[in-house]
C-alpha cells in the first residue's frame, strides 16, 4: 500500500479502534490459481502475538478453508468521504485546490491457520457472538441453539486464525492541509447532512484535536 509518511498510522490504539468499529474485513490470498478474495467479519486478539491475531471462520466449502499456511493481506475499511475543494479557503486565495477523498484503512498481513476442532470452534463462535450481539436488548448466545444443531454447524465451518506479521494504517485525514483548510473541510463535511461524512469529520477531529479546536 502506497504510504506517504504523513498518512501512515502505526499506533496500536487507533488501529485497533478501527478494526473494532469496522470488523468486516477484505481477506486477500495470492495462490497459484490467482487471487482468492473474501469478506469476513473478524476480531483482533491483540494479546496473541507481537501484532495480534485475527479470528474468524468460513464455510467448509470456501476455498479459503484449504489455504492453511499461506500469507494473507487483510484490509479493514473505516470511514471515507469525498472532499470538495470549495471547502478550502486557500481556493479563494490562489485557486490551487482540487477534489480528493479522505479515508482511514488498516492493512494487516500474516499467515492463515485453519482448524476444525469443535471445542475450539465453540470458543470462537462464543467470542464472535458476545462481541456482535453486545448492542442487542437481549443478546443471543451460542447456548440458545440446540446442541445437536450446533454440532451440525461445527461440521459446516472452518476456523480461521491469521497470526499477524505487520499491522499499520493509512489515515488520509487532511493532515497535509493548512489549519484553515483543515477547519474548512470539517465544516464542509458536517454541513452535508450525510452521516458517513459526519463520522469522517469526527475521525479527523480526533486524529488532530489541536487543529480541530481552532475552528
Amino acid at each position: 500500500m502506497y504510504q506517504p509518511k504523513h498518512f501512515r498510522e502505526t499506533r496500536a490504539e487507533p488501529l485497533q479502534a478501527l478494526i473494532a468499529s469496522y470488523p468486516l474485513a477484505t481477506v486477500i490470498v495470492n495462490q497459484e490459481s490467482g487471487l482468492e478474495i473474501n469478506l469476513l467479519p473478524m476480531l483482533l486478539d491483540a494479546a496473541a502475538g507481537e501484532h495480534g491475531t485475527l479470528l474468524g471462520h468460513v464455510a467448509s466449502g470456501n476455498p479459503l478453508a484449504q489455504l492453511d499456511g499461506l500469507p494473507a493481506t487483510v484490509l479493514f475499511h473505516g470511514p471515507d468521504a469525498y472532499i470538495s475543494p470549495n471547502w478550502h479557503p486557500s481556493k479563494q486565495q490562489h485557486g490551487k485546490a482540487v477534489p480528493t477523498w479522505n479515508f482511514a484503512v488498516v492493512e494487516a498481513r500474516g499467515r492463515i491457520r485453519t482448524y476444525r476442532d469443535p471445542a475450539r470452534l465453540n470458543v470462537l463462535l462464543t467470542r464472535l457472538t458476545d462481541r456482535f450481539e453486545a448492542s442487542q436488548p437481549t443478546p443471543w448466545q451460542v447456548s440458545d441453539a440446540p446442541a445437536d444443531f450446533l454440532a451440525q454447524m461445527h461440521k459446516a465451518i472452518v476456523g480461521i486464525d491469521i497470526v499477524l506479521d505487520s499491522l499499520e494504517g493509512k489515515f488520509k485525514l487532511s493532515q497535509n492541509r493548512s489549519p484553515a483548510d483543515f477547519a474548512g473541510t470539517l465544516q464542509g463535511l458536517r454541513a452535508t447532512g450525510n452521516a458517513g461524512d459526519a463520522t469522517l469529520a469526527d475521525w479527523m477531529a480526533e486524529a488532530d484535536p489541536a487543529r480541530s479546536a481552532r475552528q
